[in-house]
């Protein structure tokens, strides 16, 4: 018989590599997964992870096993049926298992799912894995945090520019005291002496008053030599960088929720939503979400409502407007918050009302929002909002508009909204 025997040094991840190896493995179930998880999941719950249930079936591996073949001697302790050479009938059917087979009397066979837990981190990998530049999302998401410079006391060494005068005037003097003060003792002992003995009639060439005034002028020469202020005196102003506190901020999310926007288009606008709210979230400690969907009326309500209602019927794009305009005046005005506004439809309105959503935006909305992004999503040409909004971009800055045809289009299209303005 051979042993075989594992000697090879396991570190202290030594499942890594294997979780890896699985996770290549079975990427397709995986992500399917993931993608039933974001169509069921809150915008802001997207950075948790994820438990994955994979049927046993497609996780199987090959195994070896006993049969029951060929002839077997077996000694059964405290045997009281039978004798050395009695024949045992084998055994009816397979062996137990378990979650494989029949449970019981039960005709029904029941099959156990493989479940594991998927960390924020490859969560987050397969979320943007279909995107063009997944790995520079993350990074771009996670840069967004400012800081500030806050004095946090004193250093020994630093530039010119930064020496505080004070505290090394202060240190100077410390060590000067700290220095001469056995010195100053004994030159103020040697003058209460030199005096003592002059006030008694002493001569000037007496031996002991030349020994004082011998002593007193050497130790006046010492303590000049001490010098005003040393190098080890300077300290310099030292400057952390801490978070920058940031203020709070609401995002909009306005959709068409008509009959033309289906199913695949509202998730394209869900994860456009969810990457704005990523951002958002990592520059401010505050953030709200408000959910407003129209087709010819709008309504404020919640994201589960937003995402899965469906509706027929004309598009009036203006009665959101009217909403967002309304619900920033009463909750969201005063100048206490951010306001960013994400409008994801695909551009079918009126003509009349584009028109007017053209002129509220101009004239109404604008000059209240931080940021409005409008994302067109179709494979078709451009529709009349389109056009409409186009001159908004006239007449404020901070207005961007981008076409989305593909999931794969997402990431560049808000790159492209989101990216760094050079002043």
């Amino acid at each position: 018989m051979t042993y075989l025997i594992d000697r090879r040094l396991q570190s202290k991840n030594k499942s890594a590599v294997n979780r890896e190896r699985f996770l290549r493995r079975y990427k397709g179930q995986i992500k399917d997964a993931v993608g039933r998880a974001i169509k069921g999941r809150s915008i802001t719950d997207v950075e948790n992870g994820e438990k994955v249930s994979i049927p046993v079936k497609d996780v199987g591996e090959p195994s070896f096993g006993h049969a029951h073949g060929g002839v077997w001697e077996i000694v059964n302790p405290g045997n009281k049926e039978y004798l050395k050479g009695d024949q045992i009938a084998r055994p009816k059917g397979g062996g137990g298992g378990g979650g494989r087979g029949k449970a019981g009397n039960s005709e029904e066979t029941t099959e156990d799912d493989f479940i594991f837990e998927l960390s924020r981190e490859e969560f987050m990998n397969y979320f943007f894995e279909d995107l063009e530049l997944p790995h520079m999302v993350k990074t771009q998401l996670t840069a967004t945090t400012e800081f500030k410079n806050q004095r946090a006391g004193y250093n020994m060494s630093g530039t010119p520019s930064n020496i505080h005068v004070l505290r090394s005037l202060r240190g100077a003097l410390g060590r000067r005291i700290a220095v001469g003060g056995g010195a100053r003792k004994q030159l103020a002992q040697a003058e209460e002496d030199l005096a003592t003995l002059l006030h008694e009639g002493a001569p000037e060439n007496d031996p002991l008053v030349a020994e004082l005034r011998r002593q007193i002028h050497h130790l006046h020469t010492r303590l000049l030599a001490i010098p005003f202020i040393d190098p080890f005196d300077l300290r310099y102003s030292n400057r952390i960088k801490v978070p920058k506190p940031m203020t709070q901020a609401v995002m909009f999310c306005i959709m068409d929720v008509s009959g033309s926007m289906d199913e695949s288009r509202k998730d394209t606008a869900k994860r456009f939503f969810i990457l704005l709210y990523l951002f958002l979230k990592r520059a401010y400690d505050k953030i709200e979400v408000v959910f407003i969907r129209h087709h010819t009326a709008a309504s404020e309500v919640n994201e589960h409502e937003f995402f899965n209602s469906r509706e027929s019927g004309g598009t009036v794009v203006s009665s959101a407007l009217n909403l967002l305009n309304t619900i920033i005046d009463e909750r969201y005005g005063a100048g206490q918050w951010n306001s960013y506004v994400a409008q994801a439809s695909d551009g079918d309105n009126w003509d009349n009302d584009s028109v007017l959503c053209r002129q509220l935006l101009i004239n109404t909305i604008m000059p209240k929002v931080q940021y409005y992004t409008y994302v067109e999503i179709t494979d078709g040409p451009q529709q009349n909002l389109w056009e409409q909004y186009a001159g908004v971009l006239e007449h404020h800055a901070h207005f961007a508009m981008q076409k989305i045809v593909t999931p794969a289009d997402i990431y560049p299209v808000f790159r492209e909204l989101f990216k760094k303005q050079v002043k």
